[in-house]
């Protein structure tokens, strides 16, 4: 965790008490921030929140948040919180039960009268740029872009991964294991080498699909192979192809949304990145050509340094980034006892 957490709105004097929350698809983060810097570590839960019918199970992430939140707040001290930021992956296209339950929920539970909803690209955006014009790319078990020239908001990519996220965790997993499966069918384009590691991590191959396929969990098991793989792409050239095919996407997505005038910033953020050379060397080729323009810089913090920010932003009537009706919206109980849902601030 980045030790301001609230960065520039610490600066500009005391902030009241905010909860932030990073909802990923390896799990949940929760930190609170006390006067605008986060109070100590965050708390974390390893099972990411459900899907459903209605998209994200709002419960399933309640049974989880919850508890962590009273945890922090009676360790910090506080009964009381001026504002919740939740940052979660795939709200933009399965968040409509979060955004009908969470508002009400929150308030009972917590007393919130003030939450900001927002995809997780948005968080790890903030986290990493601020509010600044550029380009984010937030990669972990999935993988989307989203770019900022400060009057709207763009994505590409974080479909999920059985439609996209293309370059992500789950999707260089997924590439490993199927290069294994080709060696183990004798077919071209298999590696020995990720074959041994799979096996050593799934067992013989096929048992896979009775291993993989009933998991609901599918996405992070398929990214737990993906360190396999840029640990063989040194002495095996598939796993090296893989880790190239996945540069390739990912600056792809960072082109398609960032600012195309004016000297924008790119900034790389998410687990999947700490795979190191095997896959940034590549990585920052590509974006060098497909984004000649830009200049890469260091990610500030991370999502859940952006949630804390989104958090006191909020609390203190200071947001100034773009609104929009699926990535972005603040909810606010008015003085009547009614949720106010808003998009542009």
């Amino acid at each position: 965790m980045h030790p301001d957490a609230a960065g520039h709105a610490a600066a500009q004097g005391p902030a009241p008490t905010v909860l932030a929350v990073d909802s990923g698809g390896s799990g949940l983060r929760v930190t609170l921030a006390v006067r605008g810097r986060a109070h100590g570590v965050h708390l974390a839960s390893k099972e990411p929140a459900r899907t459903g019918p209605r998209g994200i199970d709002a419960g399933h992430l309640l049974e989880q948040l919850l508890p962590m939140a009273r945890e922090l707040m009676a360790d910090a001290g506080v009964d009381g919180l001026a504002a919740v930021a939740v940052g979660a992956a795939g709200l933009t296209t399965l968040g409509d039960d979060l955004r009908a339950e969470l508002p009400s929920a929150l308030e009972r539970e917590l007393g919130v009268t003030r939450l900001a909803l927002a995809a997780d690209a948005v968080t790890a955006y903030l986290g990493a740029l601020g509010g600044r014009p550029g380009a984010v790319v937030a990669a972990g078990t999935g993988m989307i872009a989203v770019g900022m020239d400060l009057e709207s908001w763009r994505r590409a990519d974080g479909w999920g991964h059985l439609l996209g996220d293309c370059g992500g965790g789950a999707w260089i997993g997924r590439a490993g294991l199927e290069a294994a499966v080709r060696d183990h069918d004798g077919r071209r384009g298999g590696s020995a080498e990720l074959r041994a590691r799979a096996e050593e991590m799934f067992g013989p191959v096929p048992g896979w699909p009775g291993v993989l396929y009933p998991r609901t969990d599918r996405a992070a098991v398929l990214a737990s192979f993906a360190p396999e793989v840029a640990r063989c792409a040194a002495s095996d050239q598939v796993a090296a192809d893989i880790l190239g095919a996945a540069a390739r996407c990912i600056a792809e997505s960072a082109a398609a949304v960032c600012p195309a005038s004016g000297e924008p910033e790119v900034a790389l953020t998410g687990g999947l990145f700490k795979m190191g050379a095997a896959l940034l060397v590549p990585l920052r080729k590509e974006l060098a050509e497909q984004l000649p323009h830009a200049r890469e810089v260091p990610a500030e913090g991370d999502p859940l340094h952006g949630a804390v920010r989104l958090a006191v932003d909020l609390a203190r009537d200071e947001i100034t980034i773009p609104g929009d009706e699926r990535m972005l919206q603040v909810v606010t109980k008015e003085a009547r006892g009614h949720f106010r849902h808003t998009d542009h601030f």
